[in-house]
């Protein structure tokens, strides 16, 4: 037993002993060119991106889809520019991509049912014609798609076209107007525009007071020129009232405008402010007597009356009268006067009660009563 205990022993010396032998060999071994640099670690990581802000939301007009096209001589088609210069007495064709088409363009030839205007609905395209132009045709023509929901159609924001057309004529610089004479509401809130467009696009235009006689130039600041609009009062008042016209120049020669009347708003946009009153509140029997609606409003916006009284549901005849003027309030300062009076004759028991006024405009409507009593 001690034999075999002594040789294992034995053995694993000798095992030992070599071990030690090839740790000392391998020391000594001449080293390999660069075996003592250090080696980067390559690690295969996820890229990792920065998180994108959502983006802010761009103009409209970037967004929109541009899908006008003029059509030109030898069947060639070319996107318009904003501005186009074209010959009085020529035709012009307009097309917009897309299966349901509405189009805009200068309202006097609606007014009118102008026959030379061609409106066509084709299969992938809306079609304009206008032939034998004028002057007067000078203006905005657009284009937009219709976007149908069965019968309901809405107006598709990203797809439309628009350009605005000069239609040259050497006898008429200013786009012609129906009138001779026309009145410019100016408002405290809101831009004044004195509509002297030219059918030139490189006519020089200044506007002049008639009394005194006078240029007003235009400063960028208070007035301003906008050859798609005319002259343009950007913060109105009292000083600009009184008569002005327009003069414009082309290759030498000279044109006058109509004449236009500037007058100031004292009341603001808004609901009718309705006052009633009666001839008399307390009325005898078989007497006559009337219920007077008044409001004052913006010179230019129309105001609709209704009423409702004691004698309606019974038939009761009864009369009204409406009517409207421009009243001056002293200053320069000029407001609508529009009224409604409702006559009662031969005044009964059944005429006794409240009577109602509605006065409506584009703004909202407002509503005021009155008592009316027998003695």
């Amino acid at each position: 037993m001690k034999f075999w205990l002594l040789f294992c022993l034995f053995l694993l010396h000798e095992a030992l002993q070599d071990v030690n032998a090839q740790q000392l060999t391998k020391s000594k071994r001449p080293k390999e060119p660069g075996e003592n640099k250090i080696k980067l670690a390559t690690k295969r990581l996820k890229p990792k991106f920065p998180k994108l802000k959502e983006r802010e939301p761009t103009d409209t007009a970037t967004k929109t889809q541009f899908i006008m096209t003029q059509v030109m001589d030898k069947g060639r088609y070319q996107k318009p520019a904003a501005m186009l210069n074209q010959v009085a007495g020529q035709s012009i064709e307009l097309r917009c991509k897309g299966s349901q088409i509405e189009w805009g363009y200068p309202s006097y030839l609606d007014t009118f049912k102008d026959s030379r205007l061609i409106i066509k609905q084709q299969d992938r395209y809306g079609q304009l014609i206008l032939r034998n132009t004028t002057a007067a045709d000078t203006g905005e023509y657009s284009c937009w798609a219709q976007f149908c929901d069965g019968y309901v159609c809405t107006k598709d924001e990203s797809k439309a076209g628009s350009t605005y057309i000069f239609f040259a004529d050497k006898d008429e610089l200013f786009v012609p107007s129906p009138t001779y004479f026309e009145i410019v509401y100016m408002y405290n809130d809101k831009p004044a525009i004195i509509p002297c467009k030219v059918t030139i696009l490189s006519a020089k235009v200044t506007l002049h007071r008639e009394f005194p006689a006078e240029e007003i130039k235009a400063d960028g600041t208070n007035l301003a020129y906008d050859v798609k609009k005319g002259f343009v009062y950007l913060h109105p008042s009292t000083d600009n009232m009184g008569v002005v016209y327009c003069r414009a120049e082309a290759q030498g020669k000279p044109q006058i405008s109509i004449k236009y009347r500037l007058l100031y708003v004292e009341v603001p946009s808004g609901p009718p402010s309705a006052t009633l009153a009666a001839s008399s509140n307390k009325v005898s029997g078989g007497d006559n007597f009337n219920v007077l609606c008044k409001v004052f409003g913006e010179p230019d916006v129309a105001v609709e009356f209704s009423w409702t009284y004691p004698g309606q549901e019974y038939e009761r005849p009864v009369t009204v009268q409406d009517s409207w003027r421009l009243v001056n309030r002293g200053i320069g300062h000029t407001t609508r006067l529009s009224q409604s009076m409702i006559n009662v004759e031969d005044f009964e028991t059944i005429d006794a009660g409240y009577y109602i006024c509605t006065a409506e405009n584009l703004h909202g409507r407002t509503t005021v009563s009155i008592l009316v009593e027998g003695l």
